[in-house]
């Protein structure tokens, strides 16, 4: 599986390194920020797929920064707060939480709702949660790519080059979107960084990489994942 960025914004070190460890346990890759401030400037920097987010922070009540974090990025927020009073759990869902779990919790409920909510997000973009292309299957929805009972282990900048290719299944994907999913940062968007990619992809997912069937090339306009149907 294909680490997941989660920013998880805590002041309480404790609970950074509790969820730390659940999210690495679990295949994800934390980033941790301890303000809002710091949240707001990760979250804009790094693209999270999801953000943990606690209330309580030292710079700025955190129901102010739900609607700023989904400004800057379409990531579910999920929120962990010891504030388990009816009015503030619908104050973060109506701002656009998309969860909230409180204090103390179960590290595998997190894991749970973590996974229900990237789901749910995939589905609200339109993309099928299974691809199949030749006799790999690529599960979106759990960020795991199988050819028989062989999973196929990918980097992070692999996964996101292959995940915006199946999310068009079929359709070309120009070198500038594919770009932009695996290179948050503008200035590390070089074309010869995406052609190394899309070579090490095809010598683990091509039964001929000099020939390759599944990643095809669009001469000067990007790539094409052929799938079946």
């Amino acid at each position: 599986m294909s680490g997941q960025r989660v920013l998880v914004v805590d002041d309480d070190l404790h609970i950074r390194r509790l969820l730390h460890s659940t999210l690495t346990r679990g295949g994800y890759e934390p980033i941790e920020a301890t303000s809002a401030k710091e949240a707001l400037a990760l979250a804009a920097e790094h693209k999270p797929d999801a953000v943990l987010l606690d209330l309580g922070l030292p710079d700025r009540d955190g129901l102010e920064i739900v609607q700023l974090l989904k400004k800057a990025s379409p990531a579910p927020i999920l929120v962990l707060s010891a504030r388990d009073s009816t009015d503030q759990k619908v104050a973060a869902l109506d701002l656009g939480a998309d969860d909230y779990v409180t204090k103390p919790f179960d590290s595998e409920e997190v894991l749970a709702r973590l996974r229900v909510s990237l789901r749910h997000r995939l589905q609200a973009e339109g993309a099928m949660p299974v691809v199949r292309a030749g006799d790999l299957v690529i599960d979106l929805a759990d960020r795991r790519i199988m050819r028989g009972d062989e999973e196929i282990h990918l980097t992070r900048k692999e996964y996101e080059v292959l995940r915006i290719l199946a999310a068009s299944p079929g359709r070309v994907v120009t070198h500038q979107r594919a770009l932009e999913a695996a290179w948050p940062r503008e200035y590390d968007r070089r074309i010869d960084y995406l052609r190394i990619v899309v070579r090490n992809l095809r010598q683990k997912l091509e039964l001929d990489p000099a020939r390759p069937s599944l990643i095809v090339n669009e001469l000067g306009v990007g790539y094409r994942l052929i799938t079946d149907g």
